[in-house]
């Protein structure tokens, strides 16, 4: 097997704020490998907050790249990345993805078969996506509002964690008056204490958000149990819900966990996560970070097994330079189509 690179900026359509940034842009690293002419793609993006930039990305890669040249063929070396003997001690889970991805798009498309048939599901997985409306001016929140509900999109993620909460408060109420028959979730992203959470989940409830992402600060799972236990929302662990010892602290704790494949390590890591929680109470949600299609297809194959799916990184992209998996509607879908289902934007159509 021959592996190669290619990194790209990701530009966004406007900047996204949330509580502790302001995101306009970031690279994806695309992992390509060849096998008897048959090529599979993966993506890994960088992120300030795993701590991850281009250079550290293209580092492990190009060790992995390098790597897979001792297997025969793609289906020993995706088994090798599952036990632990490909990626390497250290690898940052979102390099085990991004090579996973790869790995599961060659072999698919080898044996004719899209990702989610050969994870055992027969019909194509579709999904009602979150879409995510950034910290931003009231007029601009509730403009967005009405025209997610317009184009489809059922499900509306608010982001908050303003210095002061009742701005939050206020863009929840003008997008629920824009969007009155949408879903609402809510995304801190850790911005608030314990206190103002008590104090405000149930004002977000009064005005009919269904749940809530992370509303504390990690590193405190007792705490962010405590608070579910009390809760009037449904909350949703995300910066405190890792990986599956992460998880297997909060199952039953909390209502629901966020799983971003590149946090966890990837889709099997993800499965593994999804079957710990089964029949414990908690749910799951399936997320992402901003990132081409190409970096969302393995979720997208996932989606049947989410109570929430939040992928909607591909949709904030000026430009996406992958297509396939939909979203615009407000729905993303898996294809037939062998391996991820996706296209590179002006590509030649065939098995590469």
């Amino acid at each position: 097997m021959k592996a190669g690179l290619r990194t790209v900026r990701l530009e966004l359509t406007e900047p996204l704020r949330i509580s502790r940034s302001v995101m306009t842009a970031r690279d994806a690293v695309w992992l390509t490998v060849e096998h008897d002419g048959v090529t599979g793609h993966g993506e890994a993006v960088t992120s300030v907050y795993y701590r991850l930039d281009a250079e550290t990305l293209e580092r492990f890669l190009t060790a992995v790249g390098t790597d897979l040249a001792r297997f025969p063929d793609p289906e020993n070396a995706l088994e090798a990345l599952r036990v632990g003997e490909l990626a390497g001690e250290g690898a940052p889970p979102a390099v085990t993805a991004g090579v996973e991805a790869a790995l599961l798009d060659l072999v698919g498309k080898r044996a004719g078969s899209p990702v989610h048939r050969l994870l055992g599901v027969t019909a194509p997985p579709v999904a009602a996506t979150a879409r995510t409306i950034g910290i931003t001016s009231l007029a601009h929140a509730a403009a967005q509002a009405r025209c997610l509900s317009a184009g489809g999109f059922e499900v509306i993620k608010v982001k908050a964690g303003t210095p002061d909460p009742e701005d939050d408060v206020e863009r929840v109420r003008v997008i629920r008056d824009a969007a009155p028959r949408a879903r609402l979730l809510l995304d801190p992203n850790g911005a608030w204490t314990v206190a103002q959470a008590e104090a405000l989940l149930h004002r977000f409830a009064d005005l009919g958000v269904e749940a809530v992402e992370q509303p504390v600060a990690p590193g405190d799972p007792a705490a962010l149990g405590a608070l579910a236990a009390r809760s009037p929302l449904p909350v949703i662990a995300d910066e405190d819900a890792v990986d599956l010892e992460d998880v297997r602290r909060l199952a039953g704790r909390v209502q629901g966990v966020n799983v971003k494949l590149a946090k966890c390590g990837g889709v099997h890591a993800a499965l593994r996560i999804a079957e710990l929680i089964a029949g414990s109470g908690t749910e799951l949600m399936l997320g992402c970070l901003t990132a081409s299609s190409l970096g969302l297809a393995p979720a997208v194959h996932l989606a049947d097994r989410a109570r929430w799916a939040d992928l909607d990184g591909h949709l904030l992209l000026a430009h996406d330079p992958w297509t396939g998996i939909g979203g615009g509607d407000g729905v993303v879908r898996a294809s037939d189509r062998p391996g991820l289902g996706v296209q590179e934007v002006g590509a030649n159509e065939g098995v590469a």
